[in-house]
């Protein structure tokens, strides 16, 4: 550890490395100046996941310098308002050590906090405000220029291939039990061309996007509670707006566990729904074509559905993918997916209407 960290410029010694957050994908640990007491997030990039190292940290310093920019011409803190790379002595982004291991480092934006859940309807409508300013800020960013730091991510045609090849071959034998989930999954199949065919035709703008727009991807004022910093931007990649929006709804608008079995409490919140579309429309707005505002809903759905694809191929699969406590715990996941697409599938109407309310 101590040849990793002599490859950044220190002000004096530095603190035994901590771990630090509750991510799953980078090890992340806390660094602090000794002499400063200015800390620092120190991180190992997952290179299994994330195997171009350097297209990844290109990615991630072109959109945060974009960004600091962006802050500074409307006045804001621009130490606040985006992650800042820390580059290594010999001016890279990351360094790669001995075994091949790819660290970073970044400045730790201090006085603000991350939740893992949303607490209030206030917190929902903060990240809502947040993920939109990040959509705005970017709006004129070339996304075409970014590299695809994990391919297909979210081409739901391809996820509901892989998810095909799974069934057929059944390694697991758990096809079986699982009849109902993948009869709801096959019997959507037309929709999950919906928006690559929209995209394809030229009828949807590629956009600069997070992909993984989840509360605990926020950074909070402690004092204010303002969302101020989006972060982990490993998965920042050229895509579709309504996609981010999608991922948030899929999180964000309802009050269960991700796993929860007892499916009678899993239900799509309308009232939540609304609080978030009204801060990402309100912050974000003026940035879309009026059709990527009406294809919002669709970006709920099929991000809804696309998880709960991936959920259930991987409990066909042998859980080789998702982290899991127990055994059924990625079925339990798909099924709650599967129960909160069918409640937007419910909602289809209403959910149009508040997409026009706050357009």
């Amino acid at each position: 550890m101590n040849k990793i960290l002599a490859a950044w410029e220190w002000n004096g010694p530095v603190s035994e490395p901590t771990a630090y957050g509750e991510g799953h994908i980078n090890q992340t640990y806390a660094v602090t100046e000794q002499t400063t007491q200015k800390r620092y997030i120190l991180q190992k990039i997952n290179t299994d996941t994330f195997k171009d190292p350097d297209g990844l940290m290109e990615n991630i310093c072109g959109v945060t310098d974009f960004l600091r920019e962006k802050a500074k011409q409307r006045g804001a803190d621009p130490e606040r308002a985006t992650l800042h790379v820390v580059l290594t002595k010999a001016g890279k982004p990351y360094y790669k050590a001995a075994d091949g291991g790819c660290w970073r480092v970044y400045d730790f934006v201090e006085n603000t906090v991350c939740l893992q859940q949303v607490q209030s309807a206030e917190d929902f409508y903060q990240s809502a405000v947040a993920f939109g300013n990040f959509q705005r800020q970017l709006a004129d960013y070339p996304a075409n220029t970014l590299h695809e730091t994990i391919p297909h991510f979210h081409d739901t045609p391809k996820r509901f291939a892989d998810f095909q090849r799974a069934v057929a071959e059944n390694r697991m034998g758990r096809a079986a039990q699982v009849q109902r989930e993948i009869e709801f999954v096959r019997a959507r199949e037309a929709d999950y061309h919906v928006m690559v065919d929209l995209l394809t035709a030229g009828k949807l703008p590629l956009r600069v996007t997070h992909n993984d727009t989840k509360l605990n991807n926020i950074l909070f004022d402690k004092t204010t509670g303002e969302g101020l910093c989006v972060i982990d931007l490993d998965t920042v990649m050229p895509g579709l707006a309504a996609n981010d929006f999608g991922d948030s709804i899929r999180f964000g608008a309802n009050h269960c566990a991700e796993d929860e079995p007892d499916l009678s409490k899993v239900n799509f919140s309308m009232e939540l729904f609304e609080i978030y579309t009204k801060g990402f429309l309100q912050a974000a707005g003026e940035a879309f074509t009026p059709l990527e505002k009406q294809t919002l809903p669709w970006g709920a759905k099929l991000m809804t559905m696309e998880c709960g694809m991936r959920f259930l191929t991987d409990y066909l699969e042998g859980d080789h993918y998702f982290h899991i406590n127990y055994e059924t715990q990625n079925l339990n996941r798909a099924r709650t997916q599967f129960k909160l697409t069918s409640g937007m599938e419910e909602n289809w109407d209403a959910m149009q209407k508040v997409i026009e309310k706050y357009c």
